[in-house]
């Protein structure tokens, strides 16, 4: 079993530019599977609302935060909407239903290329939330030593943060290149692919690896 390593290429303040750039990087490997997918967290019922009507996507769930000890035993059909997960139209009409629910989390998963990112982009705002697209294809780059790479082959915009697990709100974006996780002595033997790849576009890798 093989893992992914991601690095940090571009940084920027303008969402739609660092939509652009990450789209530069994703055609790079695209191939005819690729998909993408998108997620945020939505720190108040007036941001759930507004993403409800931004994006109607009906492939996109909106599930609230829970203790297990609610769901424990509980029959999936009993679960409150926010605990299951609901599309836009499922939302709760009263502001009661959000209290503990929140940060409310919206996700939607493997929709063809192009299909959700440019209204996502537009409509993330202050929120914290990522664009994923995997199923790429890398090339090989002999003069460096490297094979091409598939199965790790992925491209990750970060919004409003500069780590993958968004733990750290800041007020710019982040590009990321995946290659595969190879471990030797140490260090990965295989960053020197992803500064090549990102080379390839005109980037640099400006931080160090993180894993997904």
């Amino acid at each position: 079993m093989s893992n992914d390593v991601a690095y940090p290429v571009f940084r920027t303040s303008d969402p739609a530019l660092a939509l652009r750039t990450a789209r530069r990087l994703m055609e790079f490997g695209r191939c005819e599977h690729s998909k993408v997918s998108a997620y945020t967290e939505l720190s108040s019922v007036a941001e759930v609302r507004r993403m409800a009507k931004a994006i109607p996507e009906p492939e996109g769930r909106f599930c609230g935060a829970f203790e297990l000890e609610e769901v424990e035993e509980i029959p999936f059909e009993d679960l409150p909407a926010l605990v299951a997960g609901v599309p836009a139209s499922g939302l709760p009409t009263e502001a009661a239903a959000f209290e503990g629910r929140l940060p409310v989390e919206w996700e939607v998963w493997n929709l063809p290329i192009g299909h959700i990112e440019d209204v996502f982009t537009a409509a993330i705002g202050p929120n914290v939330g990522s664009i994923h697209w995997e199923s790429l294809q890398w090339p090989d780059a002999p003069e460096a030593g490297f094979n091409g790479e598939s199965k790790h082959a992925e491209v990750t915009l970060v919004f409003n943060a500069h780590k993958l697990e968004l733990d750290k709100p800041t007020d710019d974006h982040t590009v990321f290149v995946h290659v595969r996780s190879a471990v030797h002595n140490g260090l990965q033997s295989r960053e020197p692919y992803a500064h090549w790849l990102a080379a390839q576009l005109g980037l640099t890798v400006i931080g160090p690896a993180q894993r997904p």
